[in-house]
């Protein structure tokens, strides 16, 4: 199947945080504190997906509150934080949102990102995901994580899907 036909299935995009929404530098202040960056135009892409009336998630082994105030910020209602076993998790979160993985993205940068990314209809690596992520990827952004390779994920999706046009109107008045 072409990667553009896989992107008109996909009703749900699940994204790794760390490496792909932030660089993948873990940053701690002197009180032990993490301090995530996280791109703009990733936040903006997330909330036109969801204005589109799809779904966004994040599934993350790591856990922070900042990813919380992240995706509390952005409208993001799927969090799962603290999962080294990622699988059993989307598949948890697809059943709960009515969806099978075929109509899934996941968008990921390394090793613990690999069981989903075989699984769902729609795996996509970050330009900078190690080298077994980017193998198995239906579709490699140009983008690293952290730099706007969500933004360029989704736009990709919904052009696929024709609907970028019509997500951007607001903005171009076209």
């Amino acid at each position: 199947m072409k990667t553009e036909d896989r992107c008109k299935n996909v009703e749900l995009i699940l994204s790794d945080v760390d490496g792909v929404l932030t660089d993948g530098g873990l940053i701690f202040d002197n009180q032990g504190i993490e301090i995530k960056r996280f791109h703009v135009r990733d936040g903006l892409a997330i909330k036109l997906w969801r204005r589109g009336g799809f779904k966004f998630g994040v599934l993350t082994a790591r856990t922070s509150h900042i990813v919380k105030l992240r995706s509390t910020e952005l409208g993001v209602d799927i969090v799962r934080q603290g999962f080294e076993e990622k699988l059993s998790i989307a598949q948890e979160v697809a059943g709960e949102v009515g969806l099978k993985l075929e109509q899934v993205c996941y968008i990921g940068d390394d090793l613990p990102d690999l069981p989903v990314m075989r699984a769902v209809g729609l795996a996509i690596a970050v330009a900078d995901a190690c080298a077994e992520v980017r193998s198995i990827a239906h579709h490699v952004t140009k983008l690293p994580g952290g730099q706007g390779a969500v933004r360029e994920a989704i736009e990709y999706i919904t052009k696929a899907k024709g609907q970028w046009d019509d997500l951007i109107r607001k903005y171009t008045g076209k």
